[in-house]
Parts: structure tokens; C-alpha cells; sequence
């Protein structure tokens, strides 16, 4: 070994030394924190904020999303000596509810899976968990209507949201493609990747079930069959990747919200979403928008959707760009209580970090 190569060696074990005695007085000041604040023990805007400056201030050679994950755990495992989190999501195990849970909190909590997105409303409700994360829109199949109703229905609050690319994988136990006689897959999976099944699977036999991690669970127990699903599915399940990637489009991305009794501070880089209705006349719509642009408030995207108390009747789900604090957000969000038939600001939270 060269003299060079033993030294370098050195040098990265005494770092590591600093590092870890580093971290220890951080997880004690994080400590005092906790025994100090008041409320709620998971600060979303103080979390973002971290990230934020952290990736503005990295002098490389670390892409910024690395150290952005980095200190992600690190937070994840300092918040957890003072209580840890209970995180509900859309299970089971292996799911990308779960992967988006995972990227948001860090691996330090809880996680409790459910078996519909209503039941993580009804968990985080109930105080059987402190947080939910429920999904709301893919970039390809569009809005989760369901979760849409719920946040209408139910006094929850958004604290947060995650953004998770979507890379679907056919995985089996299987040698080859050659092999397979059957390809379990969530249905928006198979959405999802249509165009590639197309093409190299024209006649293998297609069975929907309830999550791709379901369809990982089946493929495991057969060798005949595959299985559309995640990296987390894969790794759960023992599953081989056939084929890595077959989504169709190369930007899939499913946008997650996290629910709680309680929504955010402000952070400096905040979202607001609210919900909506108007009157059934020409022009009532635009009425809707005036205060918006009055106040210089960006709208990022308006949604419809049938209301459930008559037919023919619409809400509109908003997210606009700012912090309900914000002076001009709260004065265009007093200008449009005042057209609106009704409003229901369902949180203010930090735009997804990592």
C-alpha cells in the first residue's frame, strides 16, 4: 500500500472521527430544542429551510440532493430522540406511498400502512398517528379525485407536500422475459407503462390488483409470473429486475400531500391550497380569479371537480404561490371570501425540498 493511499486513509478515519463527535453535539442541541418549544414536535418550515440553505451553501464535490438527503436523516434521527413519529400511508409495505413517507420524514418514524387513503384521513384524524401522507396528482394519469373529496370533508390540514419520480420496473423471480406467462400491476401502473407492454409484451395475460406491491408480493410466490412495481417493492419481495425503467413517460412524477391537524409556518418558498365554489353564473369563475391577479398572487393550478350536494354544481381545488401570511395572499384571500359562495383554506405548507 502505497504512502499516499495510507495517509488518505488516515486523514477520512479522523473525519469521520470529527464528523461523528459533530453529530453527537448536534442530536444534544436538537435535544434541548425539544425540552424548549412548545406545539407541535415536527417543524415542516424549519425542516425545509435546513434543506434549503444546506444545498445553497454545499461547496461540492456532493451533488446538492445528496446532502440534502444526508441531513434529511440526520434531522429524521434527531427529531426521533425526542418522540418518534407515527406516519400513516397507503400500504402495504413496498408501495411508493410508502418510498414518498420515507423521503419526507426520513427513515427515523413509524410508518403504519393502510389499506386506503381514507383510512390514513381516518388514523391522523383519530390521533392514532401524527401525520399522513396521502398521493393527489400524477404528471400522467392526472388528480386523485379521492383524496381530493377527502380534504374537503374532513377538518385535516396540508402540512406538506413530496414529489417522487415514478420509475416503474418489471420484476419476477424469472430468468428471463422468455419465461413468463402472467404480469400482475396496479392498474395505473399498466397505465403507465401501456406503450412499453405493448411493444415487448404484446400477449402476456395482464391481472390488476389492489397496489404494485400486492403484484411484487404475487410474482414472488410464482415464477411464471412479473410484476410491475418500485425499487422498494423489489428489494421487499427478493425480486430480480427483468427490465428497469418502463414507464412511458421519462418524467413521471406522483406529488404527495402530508396531512395533520395542523399546517405550516411560513418557510420563505410556500404553497397555499384552498378549495372553492361559485355561483352557477357567466363570469362567476373569473370572479373567482380577480383577486388573485388584483394582489399579484400566482395561481400554479385550478382543478374542478362535481360537488357532492347537487347535480351540475362544481368545486375548484387552487394552489396558489405563497404563505396565507403573506399580506398579499391574505388580503387576496379576504377579497375572494367575499365573492366566493364558500372557501376552506386547506393549509399552507413548504414546496416540496428533495
Amino acid at each position: 500500500m502505497s504512502d499516499e493511499l495510507l495517509n488518505l486513509r488516515k486523514n477520512i478515519d479522523r473525519l469521520d472521527e470529527e464528523i461523528l463527535v459533530r453529530l453527537a453535539e448536534r442530536a444534544r442541541h436538537a435535544q434541548r430544542v425539544g425540552e424548549i418549544k412548545q406545539g407541535n414536535v415536527y417543524r415542516p418550515e424549519r425542516e425545509a429551510q435546513v434543506l434549503r440553505r444546506l444545498g445553497a451553501a454545499n461547496p461540492g464535490p456532493l451533488p446538492d440532493l445528496a446532502v440534502q438527503r444526508i441531513f434529511r436523516e440526520i434531522m429524521s434521527a434527531c427529531l426521533a430522540l425526542e418522540r418518534p413519529l407515527r406516519v400513516a400511508y397507503l400500504g402495504p409495505a413496498g408501495t411508493f406511498s410508502e418510498s414518498a413517507s420515507r423521503k419526507h420524514f426520513g427513515s427515523a418514524p413509524n410508518f403504519v400502512p393502510t389499506s386506503t387513503i381514507e383510512e390514513v384521513f381516518r388514523a391522523v384524524e383519530a390521533g392514532n398517528v401524527d401525520y399522513g401522507v396521502v398521493p393527489v396528482e400524477n404528471s400522467t394519469e392526472g388528480v386523485v379525485g379521492g383524496t381530493l373529496d377527502l380534504l374537503l370533508e374532513n377538518p385535516l390540514q396540508i402540512c406538506g407536500e413530496v414529489k417522487l419520480r415514478i420509475h416503474q420496473h418489471l420484476l419476477s423471480k424469472a430468468a428471463g422475459i422468455g419465461a413468463l406467462k402472467r404480469l400482475y400491476s396496479h392498474a395505473q401502473s399498466l397505465a403507465q407503462c401501456h406503450e412499453w407492454l405493448n411493444r415487448k409484451l404484446p400477449s402476456l395475460s395482464r391481472v390488476p390488483v389492489a397496489s404494485n406491491a400486492e403484484a411484487a408480493r404475487l410474482a414472488s410466490e410464482d415464477a411464471e409470473s412479473c410484476a410491475i412495481a418500485g425499487e422498494a417493492a423489489a428489494d421487499l419481495y427478493g425480486l430480480g429486475v427483468l427490465a428497469a425503467n418502463i414507464e412511458d413517460d421519462p418524467n413521471n412524477t406522483t406529488c404527495f400531500l402530508v396531512i395533520a391537524h395542523h399546517d405550516a409556518d411560513r418557510s420563505g418558498q410556500d404553497k397555499t391550497s384552498l378549495v372553492c365554489s361559485a355561483p352557477n353564473r357567466p363570469g362567476a369563475v373569473h370572479a373567482l380569479l380577480e383577486p388573485l391577479a388584483k394582489h399579484g398572487v400566482s395561481m400554479s393550478k385550478l382543478q374542478s371537480r362535481p360537488a357532492r350536494g347537487g347535480l351540475w354544481e362544481y368545486v375548484f381545488y387552487m394552489d396558489i404561490e405563497g404563505h396565507r401570511d403573506d399580506p398579499e395572499v391574505a388580503a387576496a384571500l379576504k377579497e375572494l371570501n367575499e365573492r366566493a359562495g364558500f372557501v376552506k383554506v386547506l393549509g399552507s405548507y413548504p414546496g416540496a425540498v428533495i
